[in-house]
């Protein structure tokens, strides 16, 4: 039995030697070390060993054992080694080549127009003023001279929540709240920009979420006269100093007059386009002296305070600032359409 534990080592040996991968690996240590293994089949005939000879044989199969799990081990890491080093050689990096180069982010069209917006407007002396995209029915309408059953209602379809609390349909609100915080003490002089939703069909002209930029401005002695030369300011800071602008007579809930700002087409200099449908000029936003109602709600003496606040849609000025034919495409992200702004940062 010592003559077969002996060749036992040897064959084994002979074979870890030679093998040429883990998988051969894996079937000698099966063949040898296995249950049904040349190890294992001499171990289960030492019952018939003697007593005096069980324990030399057993120690010399341990060894054997062991030394056939040693070279093994061995072998096995030399393998991992030898196919590491392959995989290596065969992924190898040439350093000297270029890099792949990383996509830089920029900014979103729309991003761009709403801070030239307003930095134009906090140059004016203007401050930024915030408030919830979930509205109450009361700051929404009510507080703006939209008492409820107001047929001027009916022009915003919006998103209720319940039957008080609703998706904000404009950045109105934010003049309410500002005004009641200043508690019928002027003056006031905030723009507000922020997300607004409405249950519009979206198409190349409208969408059911777009942003809004509302301005107010509320003090002594505050005039017609005001808004339109803080208006002119604007449409030449934003769209160049040959641009004209002209005040139509309109209908605003909020505000008493109200108007409808034209910008003299950039297309056709005023003579008469397509792109102005002929008339040489171009709607940008609407306008108005606040309503003394809105004031008086908010805490104002509307005999002593006068105000007056504007609206607009920086969709709407970025698709005439650069051209642009669909509201749809600043919100499809695709990557070929946005990155023709990054010349506009």
């Amino acid at each position: 039995m010592e003559e077969k534990l002996q060749k036992i080592a040897v064959d084994a040996r002979q074979a870890l030697a030679s093998a040429a991968g883990l998988e051969e690996l894996n079937e000698i240590r099966v063949r040898f070390l296995g249950k049904k293994g040349e190890l294992t089949q001499v171990l289960r005939g030492m019952g018939a060993l003697s007593a005096e000879e069980r324990p030399r044989i057993g120690q010399i199969a341990n060894e054997v054992r062991a030394s056939i799990e040693k070279d093994l081990e061995a072998r096995v890491g030399s393998l991992k080694e030898d196919v590491k080093r392959e995989r290596l050689r065969n992924e190898g990096i040439d350093i000297t080549l270029p890099g792949t180069p990383v996509i830089r982010g920029r900014k979103h069209p729309l991003t761009i127009v709403l801070e030239e917006i307003q930095d134009i407007f906090l140059g004016l002396g203007y401050s930024i003023a915030e408030g919830p995209e979930v509205e109450t029915d009361y700051y929404n309408f009510e507080a703006l001279n939209l008492p409820k059953g107001h047929p001027a209602r009916d022009m915003q379809d919006s998103f209720y929540i319940t039957e008080d609390i609703l998706l904000r349909t404009h950045t109105s609100p934010v003049q309410a709240r500002t005004m009641e915080k200043h508690e019928g003490k002027g003056p006031v002089k905030i723009i507000c920009p922020g997300k607004v939703f409405r249950r519009d069909n979206d198409d190349a002209t409208h969408s059911h979420q777009f942003m809004q930029i509302e301005g107010l401005v509320v003090g002594e002695n505050i005039r017609m006269s005001d808004l339109k030369g803080t208006l002119e300011v604007f449409a030449k800071k934003m769209f160049g100093n040959n641009r004209e602008i002209r005040l139509r007579p309109s209908f605003f809930p909020f505000t008493e007059p109200s108007v409808e700002m034209d910008i003299s087409c950039k297309i056709c200099g005023g003579s008469g386009c397509s792109v102005c449908k002929k008339t040489g000029w171009i709607e940008i936003l609407g306008a108005g002296m606040v309503h003394p109602n809105v004031l008086e709600l908010a805490g104002y003496d509307s005999k002593k305070y006068t105000g007056f606040a504007f609206g607009m849609g920086p969709e709407r000025i970025a698709m005439l600032k650069y051209g642009v034919d669909d509201i749809r495409h600043f919100y499809t992200n695709d990557v070929r359409f946005l990155k023709q702004f990054s010349k506009h940062e």
